[in-house]
């Protein structure tokens, strides 16, 4: 991933450095587990602990040889041990340690993603509650329908991206898994019990049944789950983006003093952010298309996944971190034009009310289809002829023949559409806390 999108905690854990020393954290766990079976003795254990290690360097070097990074990676190993490394990987195949790595890092990218997670849901929050009793026009299709409040435009966001952290904290269990189980996962060089202490000693669960790897239906869901979020941060972002053409403009992202928008129009200041943020989604979702392929593997396995997840693992949860980040900077420093917002509501001539003379009518006893073509002509007069929609119906005999003018008054207050506003953010929003990470 091109360092630009990648964030220090982030980046730190998918260095060369990190991964390798994710394979020496599987590998002296296994030695553990040998070591409390009694198959390590302790003067070796001890040489294991204090002087197992490797140089970055030494590993590369070697691999220019082998062509195999493991052997490399254990060589390497064994020059910093000394003869107490010939227990290091006893019985362990190569994807004993990278399979068990990789969920370990998989699983540390997913707290790092989790927080973000929660950085985000705390703006969106505030945003809703800020804007919670804004009137805003609602629109489907682009067009004007109803009114909303701008507050439940964010609560709407909020309560989807409350989604996204519960299906992801369940993409991250279940990739919490670890394998040491040999060859073809038989066990034929090792003991079960090894797996369970070294995976008791990792934090991760065992795999119940495992080939020579860690199934990819594991991998697949994880990174289906992060492109399913950039899915919800590309509709948040269109909704940023059009909130703020120019025909609308009722929202503008942050924007410096030294900013510039275009280098030919000085006067342009472009959504960028959400534009960003909409594109990078795109790449996060290719990639869980990558995973999904993954998942159908020769036999016991095959090497196909290999390559592919060396470019996933880093580049989805690196994306996704940068994502989040920078889209809950985008949220915290939005600017609201508030004058803008009641503008717009007032410009379709008050045509959001047709509902509720059309059901007003509906309720005195006029057929529906009667009361449809009857309001459908008088909105359509309104738009063409620009005229308030409200005047118009109260000149027309066939309705206020039916509608006295103290309902008529009840029908076109505004706050009628916002009854239920309150009952709405109760369901949303059950918790008052600010929310934490574990």
């Amino acid at each position: 991933m091109i360092d630009r999108y990648t964030r220090p905690e982030m980046g730190r854990l998918w260095t060369m450095e990190s991964r390798f020393a994710g394979w020496l954290e599987v590998e002296l766990a296994v030695c553990e587990a040998w070591h409390r079976l009694g198959v390590i003795p302790a003067e070796d254990m001890a040489q294991i602990r204090e002087h197992a290690g490797f140089d970055l360097s030494r590993i590369l070097e070697i691999e220019e040889r082998t062509k195999h990074d493991v052997i490399a990676f254990l060589t390497a190993v064994e020059e910093k041990t000394g003869p107490s490394s010939r227990y290091i990987h006893l019985g362990c195949t190569s994807s004993d340690i990278v399979d068990t790595a990789n969920a370990l890092l998989l699983v540390r990218a997913g707290k790092i993603i989790s927080a973000g997670l929660d950085a985000l849901l705390n703006v969106l929050r505030e945003a809703a509650l800020a804007y919670k009793d804004k009137p805003a026009m609602g629109r489907t299709h682009g067009i004007h329908a109803e009114p909303i409040t701008l507050g439940l435009k964010f609560a709407g966001f909020y309560a989807e991206f409350d989604r996204h952290r519960q299906r992801w904290q369940a993409a991250v269990e279940n990739i919490r898994f670890g394998k040491i189980s040999g060859a073809v996962g038989t066990y034929a060089h090792l003991e079960p019990q090894v797996e369970a202490l070294a995976c008791e000693l990792l934090g991760l669960q065992l795999d119940p049944i495992s080939t020579q790897i860690i199934q990819r239906d594991r991998h697949a869901q994880y990174f289906t789950t992060l492109a399913i979020m950039a899915g919800g941060i590309e509709r948040l972002c269109v909704e940023l983006r059009h909130l703020q053409r120019t025909e609308v403009r009722e929202l503008e992202e942050g924007f410096g003093k030294e900013q510039k928008g275009s280098s030919a129009m000085p006067h342009k200041k472009n959504p960028i952010s959400a534009e960003n943020l909409s594109g990078l989604s795109r790449l996060v979702r290719a990639n869980a298309l990558a995973s999904l392929e993954n998942m159908a593997l020769w036999h016991e396995r095959d090497i196909s996944h290999s390559s592919v997840e060396r470019i996933i693992m880093p580049d989805s949860t690196i994306l996704m971190d940068y994502m989040l980040h920078r889209l809950t900077k985008l949220i915290a420093g939005i600017r609201v034009l508030e004058d803008n917002v009641s503008k717009n509501l007032r410009a379709s001539q008050g045509l959001f009310f047709s509902q509720r003379i059309l059901l007003a009518l509906i309720d005195t006893g006029m057929q529906r289809q009667e009361a449809y073509e009857l309001i459908q002509i008088l909105a359509l007069r309104a738009w063409e002829e620009q005229r308030p929609f409200e005047g118009l119906v109260r000149e027309s005999l066939a309705i206020t023949t039916r509608l006295s003018s103290e309902r008529l008054n009840e029908l076109f207050d505004l706050s009628s559409f916002f009854r239920h506003v309150d009952l709405i953010y109760a369901r949303v929003f059950p918790r008052v806390s600010p929310l934490v990470s574990p």
